[in-house]
């Protein structure tokens, strides 16, 4: 199962365990029962302080981490966790063995002094990004407190319990049998779900904050860069973000990050939280920005007014918001998302095997949607707005050569058809003669662009009639000392490394601005 590269890395992880682990595997003759007997088995030859034991589980084949003589400190696993899940597998080992979270301690506590018996169930898929953050959060709970069990169940393994909980989109959470909630999850957002209070205490620390320097709004890759920077400077620097890392942790592949062929958006996340948090900068993360209310004054305070109730001043501020995917707004893609209208078909296309689906949008992102899906899927059917494919002609060309793929091109989606439980197809408009057309499906995949999240800056600062953040070459907004980088902006290509220039400019701007304030300004701003 494992490779002499993995052997020797897990072998090394594995001598930070502190104490003995036994693995609790439930198994039959079936040959995925086979391979999960084969991976444990070599983990536990790799520490004398693993032993492999044998159990009986509802779900087989699966396998318990569980602490030898503290049975209460486990975690299961339900399918092999490899792929994006081989980090969760060394963790939980390592965690249930001893070795300390890396959690803050804030965190720690807060899971520690949950009150109730947690039973959660989280299905994933080997080809899904986002999984793994909410396996892990969840093994870490369940190795923290006692009264929290999870396992970690691989869809495509057990698909007749997929089908019959009605799980089209992952990661999916199940709290006590009953859905708990869908997409990405950190600790602090399920503890913040579980813990009704927690929300006042943080709006409480956070409003008892002293002014910022620099304020940056949004954790992305211009919000990470502008924070570095200023925080460089010696100014007193602080993020407020919804989620650290933005749009970046939804991205599967990066192959155009200079100097790093090969990345993955939720590794990328992660090392600039790493790289944020190795300077002074005062992060305050699950947080969302509701409206801002520009200083007065030149050198004066800018406020801004978290959906919390609370509130932070600064004297510069630095919007980095990002956007968002796009939706199509026609009649039933709400009632059916994650019924079978999905936004990423790295993690939800395998729940779509061997049957037909839509891609909306003929751009690079639509395209490549199409191309992977058409490995999996029975048909893909293509639909894009204008007459032509927006996609790189590279990337035509390997549409063009698949089989089961169609084009249409002029056509705009109407609705999205279901019966009541799942996505059945969806209708569309020819834009050449106005005919409308019905395809019958069972998954849609909308790729059409984002959207910038700017609604709560209306009345604050400039924005184009797209809403789009206008700013000048420095990144300065129409109000001074309000800057702005990234996704969210008029910058004209929405790239990772143009977001993380942008990010820097603007806060080179930000500190430009603060050294040349007048002198009654700063005593304005003192007063």
């Amino acid at each position: 199962m494992l490779d002499a590269n993995l052997t020797q890395q897990l072998k090394t992880y594995l001598g930070n365990l502190k104490q003995p682990i036994e693995l609790v595997a439930s198994l039959d003759d079936g040959a995925k029962s086979r391979e999960m007997r084969d991976l444990l088995n070599e983990i536990a030859a790799l520490s004398d302080l693993i032993e492999v034991v044998e159990g009986a589980d509802e779900r087989t084949p699966s396998f318990l981490i569980r602490r030898a003589g503290a049975h209460e400190v486990a975690v299961r696993f339900a399918g092999l966790p490899m792929g994006h899940e081989f980090t969760s597998l060394v963790l939980a080992l390592l965690q249930v063995g001893g070795h300390p979270p890396k959690a803050s301690q804030d965190v720690i506590e807060a899971v520690q002094a949950l009150d109730g018996d947690y039973a959660f169930e989280t299905y994933f898929s080997l080809s899904c990004q986002n999984c793994p953050d909410v396996v892990q959060a969840l093994n870490l709970m369940a190795v923290l407190n006692p009264r929290i069990t999870h396992t970690a169940i691989d869809g495509a393994l057990f698909k007749e319990e997929v089908d019959r909980r009605k799980v089209m989109s992952v990661p999916q959470i199940f709290l006590n049998g009953e859905p708990f909630a869908q997409g990405r999850m950190d600790v602090e957002q399920i503890v913040a779900k579980l813990d009704t209070g927690a929300e006042a205490k943080a709006a409480e620390k956070i409003a008892a904050k002293d002014a910022f320097d620099v304020l940056v709004v949004g954790g992305g890759p211009a919000g990470a860069s502008a924070a570095i920077y200023a925080a460089r400077k010696g100014i007193r620097t602080g993020v407020v973000a919804e989620r650290f890392g933005g749009q970046v942790l939804d991205t599967m592949a990066i192959e155009n990050f200079i100097s790093v062929p090969h990345t993955e958006g939720p590794k990328l996340a992660a090392h600039l939280e790493q790289h944020v948090k190795e300077y002074d900068v005062d992060v305050m993360n699950l947080q969302t920005a509701e409206a801002l209310v520009p200083a007065r004054a030149e050198g004066g305070l800018h406020e801004v007014k978290l959906k919390n109730g609370a509130s932070l001043k600064a004297r510069t501020l630095i919007l980095s918001t990002g956007a968002r995917w796009r939706q199509m707004n026609v009649p039933g893609e709400d009632a059916y998302k994650n019924k079978g209208v999905a936004y990423c078909p790295h993690c939800d296309g395998p729940f779509y095997k061997g049957k037909r689906v839509a891609v909306i949008g003929g751009g690079n992102s639509g395209v490549e949607a199409a191309i992977d899906l058409a490995g999996i899927v029975a048909h893909v059917t293509l639909i894009e707005y204008a007459s032509d494919l927006r996609a790189d002609a590279v990337l035509q060309r390997k549409l063009a050569s698949l089989p089961n793929v169609k084009i249409i091109t002029s056509a705009l989606t109407t609705e999205v058809l279901g019966d009541g439980d799942k996505v059945t197809g969806l209708t569309y408009k020819d834009r050449n003669d106005g005919s409308l057309h019905q395809v019958e499906l069972e998954g849609i995949f909308v790729q059409i662009g984002l959207v910038p999240n700017t609604e709560w800056l209306k009345g604050a600062v400039a924005l184009t009639p797209h809403g789009e953040i206008e700013i000048d070459h420095r990144g300065e907004t129409s109000q001074p000392g309000i800057f702005a980088a990234g996704d969210a902006t008029t910058v004209p290509y929405k790239q990772i490394v143009i977001a993380m220039g942008a990010g820097s400019t603007a806060a080179l701007s930000a500190f430009d601005y603060l050294i040349r304030l007048p002198e009654e300004a700063q005593q304005l701003e003192a007063a």
